[in-house]
């Protein structure tokens, strides 16, 4: 392989590994404690992600492009924010979970919007969170919320994906096709 490939590559852990060296030479202390944290959520990213990537290929393989172009492609209107909300209401784990889960959703086919509204729903609409609410803060502040929240993930979804479309990412999509 080529260094300068290698080096390219790998750029990000290089600069976070000096960065890491150098905090370690100045506060030995903070330093362990950062190695510590990095090592956890490692740890717990390759608990949460192999299960989320065979979903994701029997997602991939079980369900027909076509069929997800129906339910959540440009023509399904309130079907698939609808689906899109559910899915994500209902999902757990990690936000850095729902990204694999995206990009299989392209894959197939969905509508861009309806990919916004469920990452949105994702971070704000997951039922384990909203039970969790309801303990914390109370049934009242979570339905509020979630009347405020609602609307605006799907007006987020369909504002993202209007400024997105206006700036030539319908075209690399299509090439995608």
């Amino acid at each position: 392989m080529n260094i300068k490939f290698i080096l390219n590559r790998y750029k990000y852990v290089i600069i976070w590994i000096i960065i890491v060296f150098i905090i370690f030479i100045f506060d030995s202390t903070f330093g362990k404690r950062v190695i510590t944290n990095t090592e956890s959520s490692i740890i717990q990213m390759l608990q949460v992600l192999p299960p989320i990537m065979i979903l994701l290929g029997l997602m991939d393989v079980w369900i027909p492009r076509e069929s997800m172009m129906k339910y959540m492609g440009e023509d399904s209107g309130i079907v698939g924010v609808t689906l899109s909300v559910l899915i994500a209401a209902f999902a757990a784990g990690p936000m850095y979970a729902a990204f694999p889960f995206t990009a299989v959703l392209l894959k197939k086919g969905v509508k861009f919007s309806n990919i916004m509204i469920f990452l949105n729903s994702w971070c704000v609409i997951k039922i384990s969170t909203l039970l969790f609410e309801i303990g914390g803060l109370g049934y009242k502040f979570t339905f509020v919320r979630l009347l405020i929240d609602l609307p605006g993930v799907i007006i987020m979804g369909y504002l993202i994906s209007y400024i997105v479309n206006n700036k030539k990412w319908y075209k690399f999509r299509q090439k995608q096709s």
